[in-house]
């Protein structure tokens, strides 16, 4: 209990994201608990926390737990934290210091310095550089570095444990240093290290320092409990976000493109079988012309071209033959030909309309990952595409059929557009095509306003009229908002359709988020989202 409140110890060993803080956080638990957190279950439930310290300057924290075993016998145990970049680890040892397990197993056969196995003594890892705390005065920490480094800064990191190159740079900023650091500066340098040091018990805080874009901890004269601590916790919290989102996002935006362009591939096969089918009509011409001259021509001799009049034209045409078969077998070959290119025409024109369908609704799915703000937003997306023929062998994914209450359970904790008041009334905009379809088809009323960017993608937009009559103003207001949440939300003018949502229907077997409207009305506006001027917009 801290601060009246209950928080939970987070240990991050990752490589990238290594730390140890008091967290608010809270993370869903595994369905199946690692082997390693078994472990610390039994042997460290029901036990207490007598003291947390940490390794002179090192980024070694031990945590030591005294209980009582099966026994009752009285024992003290250790969780000892090694934050350490990839050589991180977590290592619980008994009243002895002997290894009872940890996360990694290390050993010397595999190049690392100490065993840290399963009843091996725990050792700590070996370092050539002098602990900052030994030194006691100036000279001696002038002496310990003048002779190692031409460069001070360099000689300092090199030669201390545990004082890094950003902290010394954040210090220079704030002494008014030049990089340039002479004796005197250095003293000022060793000054200001001791105060930090020496202040355990005074408050400190985080501070962004201009070169770069980090944070060091220095003290400060305002007492703030935990404030480093809850610092740490939503600077890394958020940036675990961030990068969840970012790699979920991207995964999906790559198995989107890998479809996209094999759709892309498949329309320009069919572009260039519909450049054959433009030639049938010459083909059904040879093959006329050939028939109506046969009177003319000599079959005793193998022509491999043949000259006739045009008679739609009155012009003399050069027509290929083989010469391998008679005049008349080219005529009928020719009419092959073009029966066959006829044929075809009709069937490729018809996957040319199917595939170009398929292109919009993927590139719809790219525009929905654009505009997506939150890994649940991700999340039904990728939804959205599982239930898709189009990615099923990308996915290669089985979906499990839920029950009808689950699916309308899920339905309804989907559903969550971004909402606005504009003029008083409310405004939905759909954030994904599924999104799009249940707004648009099930919870807006047959009197309330349709609005979507003209050819362009984007998302649906309803104005709830409450059955009143809308005025022009607000009409173009909520056209703003639906170009602002398209792909032309960059341009300056963008034209929007609107109608009443009685005259939107979708088609059978249309994609998610396809829809056809009637009797609608067309404005140009500049995209808006309306986020100022006191508009309500709750953030998703």
């Amino acid at each position: 209990m801290l601060c009246g409140k209950n928080f939970s110890l987070l240990i991050n060993i990752d490589s990238s994201n290594y730390r140890m803080h008091l967290t608010t956080t809270s993370k869903p638990n595994p369905l199946n608990a690692p082997n390693f957190c078994m472990l610390l279950r039994k042997h460290l439930i029901g036990m207490r926390i007598k003291s947390i310290s940490n390794y002179d300057l090192e980024r070694i924290i031990t945590i030591e737990l005294e209980g009582f075993n099966e026994l009752n016998d009285f024992i003290t145990k250790k969780l000892i934290i090694e934050l350490m970049g990839k050589h991180g680890n977590i290592i619980l040892t008994n009243e002895n210091n002997m290894i009872i397990d940890s996360i990694r197993h290390l050993d010397t056969f595999s190049n690392s310095n100490r065993n840290i196995l399963p009843a091996h003594e725990y050792t700590l890892p070996i370092s050539d550089k002098l602990s900052f705390l030994d030194i006691n005065s100036f000279e001696e920490f002038y002496n310990a570095i003048s002779t190692e480094f031409p460069n001070y800064i360099n000689a300092i990191t090199n030669t201390f444990i545990g004082i890094s190159k950003n902290h010394l740079q954040y210090l220079l900023e704030k002494l008014n240093i030049p990089n340039d650091v002479s004796k005197n500066d250095l003293e000022k340098i060793y000054t200001s290290l001791k105060n930090t040091v020496n202040s355990k018990n005074l408050a400190c805080k985080f501070y962004e320092f201009s070169s770069k874009p980090d944070y060091v901890i220095d003290i400060t004269n305002t007492y703030s409990p935990l404030s480093v601590n809850f610092f740490l916790d939503d600077f890394y919290s958020k940036k675990e976000v961030d990068e969840e989102f970012k790699n979920y996002r991207n995964n999906i935006l790559k198995l989107i493109l890998a479809e996209l362009k094999k759709y892309t591939k498949r329309l320009n096969n069919i572009n260039k079988k519909l450049e054959e089918c433009d030639t049938m009509d010459t083909y059904k011409l040879y093959g006329e012309l050939i028939t109506a001259n046969l009177y003319k021509i000599d079959n005793s001799k193998n022509l491999d071209k043949i000259e006739l009049d045009n008679y739609y034209n009155n012009e003399r045409i050069t027509i290929p033959l083989d010469k391998t078969i008679s005049p008349a077998y080219n005529a009928k070959k020719y009419f092959k030909k073009y029966n066959k290119l006829k044929n075809a025409l009709q069937i490729v024109t018809n996957q040319k309309k199917e595939t170009s369908k398929e292109i919009d609704y993927i590139e719809s799915i790219i525009y929905e990952l654009d505009t997506a703000s939150s890994i649940n937003d991700i999340h039904l997306i990728y939804e959205e595409i599982s239930e898709n023929v189009i990615f099923k062998d990308t996915l290669n994914d089985k979906k499990k059929k839920d029950s009808k209450i689950n699916k309308k359970k899920q339905k309804e904790e989907d559903f969550s557009p971004l909402t606005f008041v504009i003029d008083g009334y409310t405004v939905y905009v759909g954030k994904n095509n599924k999104q799009n379809d249940y707004l648009t088809l099930k919870f807006a009323h047959n009197n309330d306003m349709w609005f979507h960017t003209k050819i362009v993608h984007g998302s649906h937009v309803i104005l709830k009229t409450n059955g009143d009559e809308i005025e022009q103003v607000l009409i173009n207001k909520c056209a703003s908002l639906a170009a602002f949440y398209s792909k032309a939300s960059t341009s300056s003018n963008v034209e929007v359709d609107y109608t009443y949502v009685r005259y939107v229907k979708k088609p059978t077997n249309a994609k998610p988020g396809m829809v056809i409207y009637t009797n609608y009305e067309t404005v140009t506006v500049k995209p808006n989202d309306f986020n100022t001027n006191n508009q309500s917009a709750p953030s998703c």
